[in-house]
């Protein structure tokens, strides 16, 4: 326990008084910008994506529209979150010219890969409402995607909550790969910490502590939204 003690006084000991505590916030604040954007923009690329996979394909347009999404979905599912990350920084990135930070960089490759996988999500909510919603929204005149986004889509994301809620966990854990391209986050903060204060054990540990608490958090949210959902439901 003395030596144990002292791991803990050390790591302390550079947290407060060496400003390791900045690091931590950083690197959380990227975190959670990284993931909640993320999410965002996937959320909002994976919603059309599921609406061109439920579209009557009776026209050509729908078709070329339903391949392209299919070869995204395909491409980013298909491939690691750090192969995408490296590809988009340091090759796409030097092609086109741009100069962009790891930061945003990694909210983008999460918001595209998110996408992918909400795109299926999405898919199988808006498969799982009533098709008479379809039909009832058709017959007072709406057009496709009028319905689609006032009737079905808000149906199918009550559905799919807990879902979402585990693909913001598992962007939340996944950020830890974004040192790959120069961002700092929780695992670079608290190996910085580690590196300084030679010792990785109670860092780590922390590190852990902190993600724990995050998903927790998560869950306990996501939790509430459907108990508040269930209520609005019920008084209809």
């Amino acid at each position: 326990m003395d030596g144990f003690g002292r791991k803990v006084e050390r790591f302390l000991q550079f947290f407060a008084e060496y400003g390791g505590y900045r690091k931590v916030l950083e690197g959380l604040q990227n975190t959670l910008t990284i993931a909640v954007l993320g999410l965002i923009i996937g959320i909002l690329i994976g919603t059309v994506i599921a609406a061109v996979r439920v579209v009557p394909k009776y026209k050509m347009l729908p078709r070329i529209l339903n391949a392209v999404c299919t070869f995204y979905v395909g491409l980013f599912r298909g491939t690691p979150m750090v192969v995408q990350l490296l590809i988009f920084y340091y090759v796409l990135l030097p092609i086109l010219g741009m100069n962009m930070t790891g930061v945003q960089v990694s909210i983008w490759v999460f918001g595209l890969n998110s996408g992918a996988y909400i795109s299926e999500i999405m898919r199988s909510g808006i498969q799982s409402v009533d098709p008479g919603q379809m039909e009832a929204g058709r017959a007072l005149g709406l057009s496709f995607s009028t319905t689609m986004l006032q009737i079905v889509i808000p149906q199918a994301v009550k559905n799919i909550l807990p879902t979402l809620g585990n693909e913001f966990i598992a962007l939340i854990k996944e950020t830890s790969v974004v040192s790959f391209v120069g961002a700092t986050d929780l695992y670079v903060a608290f190996s910085y910490i580690g590196s300084n204060s030679y010792e990785f054990m109670v860092p780590y540990l922390v590190m852990a502590m902190i993600y724990i608490v995050l998903v927790v958090a998560i869950t306990l949210l996501i939790k509430v939204m459907e108990k508040q959902l269930g209520k609005s439901d019920r008084r209809k």
